[in-house]
């Protein structure tokens, strides 16, 4: 399967998604992006459902509070450390399928999802180094 498609479009979702919360004001509130972190580590509880695997939900649902505690340890502290976390997620896409076997995760999935992350967390670290967004909790 050609991967370029869904990394390009993930890439390209990225920067989008980052372009308007900027021109809307979405991104104002620190919540944004912690909270975009979240929504990413869950979906792949949703594709354990999807598979009807009980012990891949378990799996990922561990996994998952790992990326939700960064969030939530983002959130609270240095958005820095959000910006890490997306980046983590997509290396994590890399590695999923060699470490935890969901049969509900489509194929292109890992490398549309790892693009999507990296290039999020490229995106919030940028803004956080333009100081568009503050890195701290006032």
């Amino acid at each position: 399967m050609d991967l370029a498609l869904p990394c390009a479009i993930g890439v390209a979702l990225a920067v989008g998604v980052t372009i308007f919360a900027r021109l809307v004001g979405l991104d104002r509130d620190r919540a944004f992006y912690p909270t975009i972190l979240i929504v990413i580590a869950i979906l792949y509880d949703l594709f354990a459902v999807m598979g009807g695997s009980t012990k891949a939900l378990l799996v990922e649902t561990l996994v998952g509070c790992v990326f939700a505690a960064s969030a939530v340890l983002g959130f609270k502290g240095s958005l820095w450390i959000v910006a890490a976390g997306l980046a983590g997620h997509g290396v994590f896409d890399l590695f999923h399928g060699h470490l935890i076997s969901n049969p509900g995760v489509p194929r292109f999935w890992p490398a549309f999802c790892g693009s999507y992350d990296v290039a999020a967390g490229a995106c919030l670290a940028w803004l956080l180094k333009r100081s568009s967004i503050k890195s701290r909790a006032a």
